[in-house]
């Protein structure tokens, strides 16, 4: 399908294919409204500080898609934009001099552009007030605001002259959680957690209404809560709970879903009759994971770097499910840690009642990539940390494993990850900063489509406090087909 005015093209069905266009969402001011006394409750384990997760990190994500999706929005203007004056007017949806980009595309102006419409409008201002219990009369002063107002109200809980109205939803930062592009249809979440809630309620008024996602409304696919879920207890597993940092789509055929601490059994039950009846899929891999805060969804623990190499936590490898650790103090400590374990079972839509198991995770990332991705030489992996204790379950706390590939071979990641980065070069890896690679893109002396086996690390002192890296911090909308 042609690109039109106001329709884009959404498409994804790999990891690794070279990406086009991506949904992301920058830090906003109700990062900067998280309180230590209620971090957890809105699933943060510390505090951030806004303007150096802004300026001094998460800035930099944002240019570096720029030059790699949509240069023409920053070629030529990176002086400019760097200026302290001006630095932050390029970022802000409200503003004129907002970059505006139907490749690096952000979340608040689609929601800004969708409340231009008045009976989405009241429709929104009705929901969010009474998922929040909002007064009446609040409901009617957030009716009189302007779009790009409004927009930012429901993100920050804040009016325009700063009194709070409800809490912020600060984990909007990780697109990936709030739905997923399987081939050319969208699934979105269920949040497992009251914090995203309203997210989630946005995100479902954009994409069923955004002009953007015209021609893909009819393929915007919601799970539903199990037969009389309103009488299960609050706790039961039963739950039906999404997020979309437990799907991966590795091929156009095959589909991983993890079952974690924030995504239910039920829903990857429901996940996989869905691609199945629509054809989108030929088999389903479902990773069941330890429900642990360490983990939190599969992209913690494993992403894809090329078609033959994955990056992954060395816990759920070949030598250590089979309890062929070196080191016994790490075997002891991952042993009376594991809680419910690893357990790997894949679905073949022709012969589902047949499933195929696997042991570890590293056999079911070799058969992704030898029997869906035609690799025929040895596939790699490189360990978080290197594979060496501690620094192996440490560096995964701080997103070693959650990287971004921005095409096969080039991915982002921390630069706290020394070990990691430093297993990267051991496998032939170029390992450069960010700021190093924009300069030089800038200044020619690198075309973007030359950039080969490179990973690309970024400061990451209060982005790593939240808890989530560069994989969590994307909704891939577009890739190329490998």
């Amino acid at each position: 399908m042609a690109n039109s005015k106001n329709t884009a093209d959404v498409n994804v069905a790999s990891e690794i294919g070279t990406l086009r266009r991506v949904l992301v969402h920058t830090p906003d001011g109700g990062l900067g409204k998280v309180v230590p006394s209620k971090a957890q409750d809105w699933l943060f384990e510390d505090i951030v500080h806004l303007e150096t997760i802004r300026r001094d990190e998460y800035d930099h994500y944002t240019k570096l898609l720029l030059y790699f999706l949509d240069e023409k929005k920053i070629k030529g203007r990176l002086s400019n934009i760097d200026d302290v004056k001006n630095s932050r007017n390029f970022y802000k949806p409200e503003h004129a001099d907002f970059f505006k980009s139907d490749k690096v595309v952000e979340w608040q102006s689609l929601l800004s552009d969708i409340l231009n419409d008045d009976t989405i409008k009241a429709k929104l201002v009705a929901s969010v007030c009474a998922v929040e219990n909002c007064s009446y009369l609040i409901q009617k002063d957030l009716l009189n605001l302007q779009p790009l107002q409004l927009a930012k109200v429901f993100i920050t809980g804040s009016l325009p002259d700063k009194t709070m109205i409800f809490p912020p939803v600060p984990n909007l930062i990780f697109t990936r959680d709030i739905g997923i592009v399987v081939k050319d249809h969208i699934i979105l979440n269920k949040p497992a957690r009251a914090a995203r809630i309203r997210e989630a309620l946005l995100t479902k008024y954009i994409f069923f209404n955004h002009p953007l996602f015209a021609s893909y409304q009819h393929k915007v696919i919601e799970l539903a809560g199990i037969h009389r879920h309103f009488l299960m207890p609050d706790s039961d597993e039963r739950r039906v709970t999404l997020e979309g940092g437990d799907v991966m789509v590795v091929s156009k055929n095959h589909l991983l879903v993890g079952v974690s601490e924030r995504t239910s059994m039920e829903a990857a039950q429901q996940v996989i009759k869905i691609v199945f009846e629509k054809n989108l899929m030929e088999k389903v891999s479902v990773v069941k994971i330890p429900r642990k805060r360490d983990y939190m969804h599969i992209d913690t623990i494993f992403t894809q770097v090329k078609k033959d190499m994955w990056v992954m936590l060395g816990n759920f490898s070949r030598k250590t499910i089979r309890h062929e650790s070196s080191d016994p103090v790490q075997r002891i400590l991952e042993l009376n840690g594991k809680e419910d374990g690893l357990a790997i079972t894949q679905f073949h839509k022709d012969k589902i009642s047949e499933p195929v198991y696997f042991d570890n995770l590293e056999d079911l990332l070799i058969d992704v990539s030898k029997n869906d991705l035609g690799c025929k030489g040895r596939v790699s992996f490189i360990y978080s940390g290197n594979n060496q204790f501690p620094f192996d379950v440490r560096e995964q706390w701080t997103d070693s494993c959650n990287l971004l590939a921005l095409k096969e071979g080039v991915v982002l990641g921390y630069d706290r990850n020394n070990k990691t980065a430093e297993a990267f070069k051991e496998h032939g890896f170029t390992v450069t900063g960010v700021k190093e690679i924009i300069n030089s893109i800038e200044r020619g002396d690198v075309i973007v489509d030359d950039i080969k086996d490179t990973l690309i690390l970024f400061p990451s002192a209060e982005l790593s406090r939240a808890r989530g890296g560069f994989h969590c911090m994307s909704m891939p909308l577009l890739r190329d087909e490998l």
